[in-house]
């Protein structure tokens, strides 16, 4: 696959990857408490920050061992194709999922996740103080919601091991970047003085929208995985045979 195309496919897995909320609901809890504790702003900067931080290494990390183990497993091209065929049908499941119950059926941004893990990532936030909790609350944010960011996570390591070495580094700062884009634009706006209940109502009113396009979003990146990478292949391999 060129360059170009590849870095297509990273950076709409990561627009993707950008639309899930369980970091964003952590983020925004995390500012409410520490405004209705009556910290000063400086201090809820430092501790949005922090976060985000975190949020971006957790997602820096995952993405490059995913990459790696790739790199050291699929050596053959009976493999490669096998792990395209299964990433783009993992692709196709999850978004069938986020369409299904990423988010619960009742009032409010209430999503998927266990309400005893809820309970736990509301408590760890409500008892956060200092940067280094904040960061490691960015850290859990990420691997809380594992099970839907595994998929564009997935096709984007396969496609980083196609890559020069160079273009491999840009890739996981390009797909890490994007990712992060809903968190830094919340963080921005939180940091700006915009009122949380405010963000809230915005997420609230267009949750449908945002579970739509992540969904949609998952199943047409599926598809053409698929299509570019086993089907045109296939039939490449067949016309070199005969």
């Amino acid at each position: 696959m060129d360059i170009l195309p590849s870095l297509i496919i990273i950076a709409a897995a990561a627009l993707i990857h950008a639309s899930f909320q369980l970091s964003i609901s952590m983020l925004t809890l995390l500012s409410s408490h520490t405004i209705g504790q009556k910290r000063s702003h400086s201090r809820l900067i430092l501790l949005t920050n922090s976060f985000a931080f975190g949020a971006g290494t957790m997602t820096l990390l995952l993405l490059s061992f995913t990459a790696l183990v790739f790199n050291y497993t699929l050596s053959g091209s009976g493999s490669s194709m096998l792990a395209w065929t299964v990433s783009s049908g993992f692709l196709v499941g999850v978004g069938l999922s986020v369409w299904l119950f990423y988010y619960r059926k009742q009032s409010g941004t209430t999503l998927w996740v266990p309400r005893n893990v809820a309970r736990f990532l509301s408590d760890r936030t409500r008892k956060t103080k200092q940067s280094a909790e904040a960061f490691s609350l960015g850290l859990t944010s990420v691997l809380g919601e594992i099970l839907f960011i595994a998929a564009p996570l997935t096709v984007s390591a396969l496609v980083l091991i196609g890559l020069p070495a160079m273009w491999q580094l840009i890739g996981i700062a390009l797909y890490t970047v994007v990712s992060l884009g809903s968190i830094l634009i919340v963080n921005g706006l939180i940091g700006s003085g915009h009122s949380i209940s405010r963000i809230q109502k915005w997420r609230e009113n267009n949750k449908s929208f945002l579970q739509f396009s992540a969904g949609t979003g998952l199943l047409a990146l599926g598809f053409y995985v698929y299509v570019e990478q086993v089907v045109t292949e296939t039939a490449m391999a067949a016309a070199r045979s005969l």
